[in-house]
């Protein structure tokens, strides 16, 4: 395990599906907006709901795509200062951002408590979709968000105090 890639090889090949699933998604909703144009122009008549599918796929998207880059290392960073500090501020910076970002994802996960179980009593206007299932979106994510991001806190606090030999 690195701290490119956190969690091991079965932690790679699960985020790694994630990315996939997560272009699936993006190709269900290119295919949603394309349909629901194309029958607009076409047919000057759409199909109900359809423009709800896209909306809500796109948070879906969001999770699983942004937990996938989160394993990967890939979201945006501020690497010119952060090159410009020594092994231990990094680690520093790193204890601090992953420190932040994870209590964002924790009072996530707390708001969706109250907030998932609500949606669930709520319909679509168009589909007539149970909300709690766009809405279950966010602590599936936060939760896929917080693993990769405790596993480099951990690493990083590791670096700041090493085991003396």
């Amino acid at each position: 395990m690195t701290p490119d890639r956190p969690l091991g090889r079965w932690g790679t090949r699960a985020y790694d599906g994630l990315g996939y699933l997560g272009g699936l998604v993006l190709a269900l909703i290119t295919a949603a907006v394309f349909l629901q144009v194309a029958l607009r122009y076409v047919f000057a008549a759409g199909i109900e709901g359809l423009e709800e599918v896209p909306r809500y796929l796109f948070v879906w998207l969001v999770m699983l795509g942004g937990a996938a880059a989160m394993h990967r290392g890939e979201h945006t960073a501020l690497d010119y200062f952060r090159q410009r500090l020594g092994p231990r501020g990094r680690a520093l910076a790193s204890v601090i951002t992953e420190a932040a970002g994870m209590l964002l994802f924790f009072s996530l996960l707390r708001s969706s408590v109250v907030l998932v179980p609500n949606a669930q009593l709520q319909t679509s206007a168009g589909l007539g979709l149970p909300l709690g299932w766009v809405y279950v979106a966010v602590p599936v994510g936060a939760v896929l968000f917080l693993l990769p991001m405790g596993w480099r806190l951990v690493a990083a606090l590791r670096a700041l105090w090493p085991k003396p030999s």
